[in-house]
């Protein structure tokens, strides 16, 4: 089983975001030292008064820290982008990181970023399908002509290849049956993201698994995203995150997520959602989860705007101990 270490790049609008890029490192070193296996980033376009530093730079900015580790985007919006320019790009992220980059993207769902682009959302799917065979010839072929309904390159060919054989993995982001099943079908995994919560993913889990024996294949691994908080006691544990993960998410619910519900607390919104607690509970928690879904790669967020930096630092700590 791998732990992963999800990059925060969102801070408050007051925050100098300058000052936050020495905590990254830090994080990233801690991280690596602890045993952590992947480094992940988050990807949106037009987050104020959220500030958020963009992902490609981050990311090649980091890979000199890594040392070794994994990185990729979780998840990089691509339908509004062109697949020819993120081709070259993940080309270039697969030289830096030595063969280490694995590229995680997905449809996205934020009018904005689309209207943006001059991408109509309604046409975020066919985009998607097409740019991903698109992208894989690109890595694979020395020239491609393609002349697809959305894109067209004519004998060309992109100027360096990924080290990685056949290019980066490709792990797919969706949060429905369709989503799913195309991850399964086109992708190397299902990369879950739990702000459903397990009463959404087990069921999904159920149709990833009967779509990868359909098409007759199988998944690189089982990876799945989670807000962690590893507190030194769990008596206290939800009340010390309790502030940032409810800012991250009402953010997210302003931009048309589904946000708190029924939940009359923040233990009964993180119930499913997040894992929060002391060493023994969480460890107890990251066991359930395998149990129930099979997952072999947990992503840790645990960071989030506005938590000190040495509650992150304690947090992977304490992950690197029970990963061990």
């Amino acid at each position: 089983m791998k732990v992963g270490l999800f990059i925060n790049t969102q801070f408050p609008e007051r925050s100098n975001a300058v000052d936050r890029i020495p905590e990254i490192v830090a994080q990233v070193r801690s991280a690596r030292d602890a045993g952590f296996s992947s480094l992940w980033f988050p990807h949106h376009w037009l987050t104020y008064p959220m500030q958020m530093l963009q992902i490609t730079p981050m990311m090649g900015y980091i890979a000199a820290h890594a040392q070794g580790m994994t990185i990729g985007p979780n998840i990089l919006i691509l339908p509004p982008q062109n697949p020819m320019h993120v081709a070259e790009e993940s080309a270039t992220l697969d030289v830096l990181t030595g063969g280490n980059y694995i590229l995680g993207i997905g449809q996205g769902y934020r009018q904005p970023e689309f209207d943006a682009f001059g991408i109509p959302l309604s046409e975020r799917a066919p985009r998607f399908t097409e740019s991903i065979g698109l992208m894989k010839r690109l890595w694979t072929e020395d020239r491609v002509t393609h002349n697809g309904r959305f894109y067209t390159v004519n004998d060309a060919g992109i100027g360096v290849k990924p080290v990685r054989a056949g290019g980066p993995p490709l792990y797919i982001a969706g949060q429905a049956d369709v989503s799913v099943r195309r991850a399964a079908r086109i992708g190397d995994a299902w990369l879950i993201v739990n702000s459903g919560g397990l009463g959404k993913v087990e069921p999904l889990m159920k149709t990833y698994r009967a779509a990868l024996a359909e098409y007759g294949r199988t998944a690189a691994e089982f990876p799945i995203t989670i807000e962690c908080y590893v507190g030194e006691r769990h008596a206290t544990a939800h009340e010390e995150c309790r502030g940032p993960l409810e800012y991250k998410y009402n953010a997210y619910a302003s931009w048309g997520l589904p946000g708190r519900q029924t939940e009359t607390t923040f233990e009964d919104f993180a119930r499913d959602k997040f894992i929060i607690g002391d060493v023994v509970s969480v460890k107890e928690e990251i066991a359930r989860y395998g149990e129930l879904l099979g997952v072999d790669h947990f992503i840790m967020r645990c960071n989030w705007p506005g938590l000190p930096q040495e509650k992150t630092l304690a947090t992977i700590e304490r992950l690197g101990k029970i990963f061990a």
